[in-house]
């Protein structure tokens, strides 16, 4: 019987694998308490960590840690994003206006979501971005990619007029985004390109703006774009319509343009491109006119500024700052504005002293406004100033560099009347009444406002001349009555 032949290799018993312990079996499971502990250990080792580091560290260590965490993460993307705040410091940004403006030509193409306005009394649509909106723009084949970003601040509780109301406040600025190869391309070609079509399209859209201080809460806590709200003006006054003598109204034309085509020769001498006006005369003599004719003659905006709205000096420069360039600024009735009389002028005795304003603005505050340091901050601005007795100004105010022109609105003169009889009814120098009104205006004094109101009562030239040669006799026999009685 052969014998068993024994294997050569002899077969090992098979070890069992072993597998690593599974964390969701039933009994390696955690226990709620377990996790509750370990959550509460890590968020309270945060906290700490967190308050020593802001504690202990000091505030360069820590910008220095956040900047070079943030350079990490920005180091592995290839976007750049340029930052455009609407204020630089007190001066508002002309690069975000300008993005304003010319972005809103390319809202609505590429967003969901834009807003549309009409102010009263415009024609146009206005569209520009909606708050925190994105829309894309193209330039020489390179996509740009435009954020409006606003953010509110911290509110403010002002009491006003015996009522208590949150203001609060809004910072807004664009966000412009861009591949940072172009970085050269966007500072040398695309924002000048933006720069110089919201200009062109400023003045294709341009309608004239009366502009006047917002209410004193909101400018003293608010301020910026707040300071001063505008209106359209449409006011239809004009040198062709001016009831003012024809050498006068040549003279004031020939003055404004002058000053608007010399920009450089101001620089040149080293001086503030601004121009100042007085405007000086009894009520009705056509003031308001005159200064709305200048506005629509150069196209400039009008800032009506009423001094005792301002409380202190600082507040008057906020509110120059405030103004924009090619504009005029009108300070109406400035003698009874503040107390700027002759300080030469010694008080009458028995007269009563005026209480005192709550308006802290002083003759310096007001001197250093249009003829001092401040009186720079802009270009291309006229002053006016206009009061009904100008002798009861400060010599201070009436001198060259602070109001260049004085110009005297007096009664209605025989070219002036001419100028009102073919504006109002339509009649010229031959019509045969008007020598006679012409010889009465040159016995009495009548304002513009005063003739221009006779001449409205009747349509009919011949009814209107006779209804203004009965009111003028009157006036003759009235001003000859207290000639009399003077002399009596």
């Amino acid at each position: 019987m052969a014998a068993t032949r024994k294997p050569l290799i002899e077969a090992k018993p098979r070890r069992r694998k072993k597998h690593p312990p599974n964390m969701f079996a039933k009994n390696n499971i955690p226990s709620a308490q377990t996790v509750m502990s370990t959550g509460a250990s890590f968020a309270a080792s945060a906290m700490v960590i967190q308050t020593v580091a802001r504690n202990l560290l000091p505030y360069e260590l820590k910008a220095y840690i956040f900047n070079n965490i943030s350079k990490f993460f920005k180091s592995f993307s290839f976007q750049t994003t340029l930052i455009i705040e609407e204020f630089d410091g007190l001066t508002r940004n002309q690069i975000y206006r300008a993005a304003e403006i010319y972005l809103g030509t390319k809202t609505c193409s590429s967003m969901k979501l834009c807003k549309v306005s009409m102010g009263e009394k415009e024609t146009k649509i206005v569209v520009s971005m909606a708050k925190n909106q994105e829309t894309v723009d193209v330039f020489d084949g390179v996509k740009f990619k435009w954020r409006q970003v606003t953010r509110q601040v911290e509110s403010k509780n002002v009491v006003f007029q015996g009522q208590s109301s949150n203001v609060r406040s809004e910072k807004r600025s664009f966000e412009l985004s861009f591949h940072k190869k172009h970085k050269e391309k966007v500072l040398d070609s695309y924002l000048p390109f933006v720069l110089k079509e919201s200009k062109r399209l400023m003045e294709e859209k341009k309608t004239l703006k009366l502009h006047t201080l917002g209410n004193d809460h909101m400018r003293r806590y608010v301020g910026g774009a707040e300071t001063w709200q505008p209106i359209k003006l449409d006011h239809p006054a004009n040198f062709g319509t001016l009831a003012m003598n024809t050498e006068l109204k040549a003279t004031i034309m020939e003055d404004l343009e002058r000053f608007v085509k010399r920009k450089d020769y101001y620089r040149r001498v080293g001086k503030a491109w601004k121009r100042g006006y007085l405007l000086y005369g009894p009520p009705g003599t056509g003031k308001s006119s005159l200064i709305a004719a200048m506005a629509n003659y150069l196209n400039f905006d009008i800032y009506d500024l009423e001094l005792t709205d301002i409380h202190t000096n600082s507040d008057l420069r906020r509110v120059l700052i405030a103004t924009g360039n090619q504009s005029i600024l009108v300070v109406e009735d400035i003698d009874c504005s503040l107390e700027l009389h002759d300080r030469q002028t010694e008080p009458q005795p028995g007269v009563a002293i005026k209480p005192k304003r709550s308006s802290q603005v002083t003759l310096s505050g007001l001197l250093n406004f249009i003829d001092g340091l401040w009186s720079s901050c802009g270009d291309e601005r006229i002053i006016v100033f206009t009061t009904n007795h100008k002798d009861r100004l400060d010599p201070a105010l009436l001198r060259p560099g602070r109001m260049d022109v004085h110009i005297h609105m007096s009664y209605c003169s025989p070219s002036g009347f001419d100028t009102l009889a073919v504006n109002y009814l339509g009649v010229n120098d031959h019509h045969p009444l008007m020598s006679i009104t012409r010889e009465l205006l040159a016995k009495t004094s009548v304002t513009p406002a005063e003739v221009g109101e006779q001449l409205l009562k009747n349509a009919d030239p011949e009814a209107a001349l006779k209804g203004l040669i009965d009111f003028l006799q009157q006036k003759v026999k009235e001003e000859d009555e207290v000639q009399v009685s003077d002399k009596s």
